[in-house]
């Protein structure tokens, strides 16, 4: 066990270089991932991802948010109103295939990454208002993603709002809800605590897998247009992103939050759980039956994957400029 909670928290301190190493991996041996993709098991995945996270939720966060709601509801604003809306205009900006913006435009509309609470974590920000965000936005999913993206993407693709709802809800809500219930239930209980801690470990492999699985789904299409494909696609990521951290700093400046809530909702706002966009693309945008009648619905994948990989590296970029910022400071 003690080896295990070590390689947990290994795997939670170097998140973004074995996201990468999968990645790598995963375009070398596309075949090594394509369990990954059968039937339902990139669900199954992500709700273990999301299980993990209600494990790690306690009475006391969900007491912050009765605490602090006007400073959720602000976050959880700019969180479904400025990353969905810069997605769209980026979308347009480039001159994005319909697939391509759709995959970029459901990053933008899903809730905020569990990472994020690490880098709030790491770069001194406000770590309880992290959680209620995080916490917040995954509830609020299942309602306003799905609305969301019948808003900005229907006008060019086919959006079946109705099932991602379900969706989400079996694949987030619900197994965040049954952490959450055995948390309070078994808290006492030595051997739960053991594993909670091995959960950190847990979440970063089965992202890592979702990535992997993505790849292998995309990569005849990265092998016929390899380079121009992914310098737009990342280029696309990278400013929807940055733009998000941005922003999310300008709304904590505008309400005057302190410089710790004003680098968490930063980070909040710009880092997306872009495995559960991964997810939803796979089973509503890039289905078998879809890339049948239409190869390219292959594409709209790709955005999900990359963010998967890069939004974990970005914020860990993030939180190392504050704490460089602080010690500039001191000096």
């Amino acid at each position: 066990m003690k080896v295990l909670k070590y390689l947990s928290r290994l795997l939670a301190t170097y998140t973004s270089p074995f996201i990468i190493l999968t990645a790598v991996v995963a375009l070398l041996w596309p075949s090594l991932f394509g369990w990954v993709q059968q039937g339902d098991r990139a669900s199954i995945i992500l709700g273990l991802i999301m299980l993990t996270m209600g494990c790690t939720l306690s009475m006391e966060d969900f007491r912050i948010l009765l605490q602090r709601p006007l400073d959720i509801f602000i976050g959880s604003v700019a969180q479904y109103t400025i990353m969905p809306l810069v997605a769209w205009s980026l979308s347009r900006l480039f001159h994005l295939d319909s697939y391509l913006s759709a995959g970029i435009i459901l990053v933008g509309c899903c809730p905020g990454g569990v990472s994020s609470n690490i880098m709030s974590f790491l770069c001194k920000g406000d770590v309880a208002y992290s959680v209620g965000m995080t916490t917040v936005s995954t509830l609020l999913a299942p309602f306003v993603t799905p609305l969301l993206m019948l808003w900005l993407a229907s006008t060019s693709i086919d959006i079946d709002a109705w099932g991602m709802f379900r969706n989400i809800l079996l694949v987030t809500l619900l197994p965040v809800t049954l952490g959450c219930f055995f948390n309070y239930a078994l808290r006492h209980k030595t051997y739960f605590n053991d594993v909670k801690q091995l959960m950190p470990g847990i979440s970063v492999i089965c992202l890592a897998l979702i990535v992997g699985g993505v790849i292998f789904t995309v990569y005849p299409h990265l092998q016929q247009n390899a380079l121009q494909l992914l310098l737009v696609t990342m280029l696309v990521v990278f400013l929807h992103n940055g733009l998000g951290y941005l922003l999310g700093y300008f709304v904590g400046k505008i309400f005057k939050f302190n410089t710790a809530k004003k680098r968490t909702i930063s980070i909040e706002v710009g880092m997306q759980n872009a495995g559960m966009a991964t997810v939803l693309s796979r089973n509503f945008l890039a289905t078998p039956a879809a890339i049948a009648a239409n190869p390219l619905a292959a594409l709209s994948v790709i955005p999900c994957a990359i963010s998967c990989a890069y939004h974990s590296i970005s914020g860990t970029i993030l939180a190392g400029l504050f704490l460089w910022y602080d010690k500039m400071k001191e000096k």
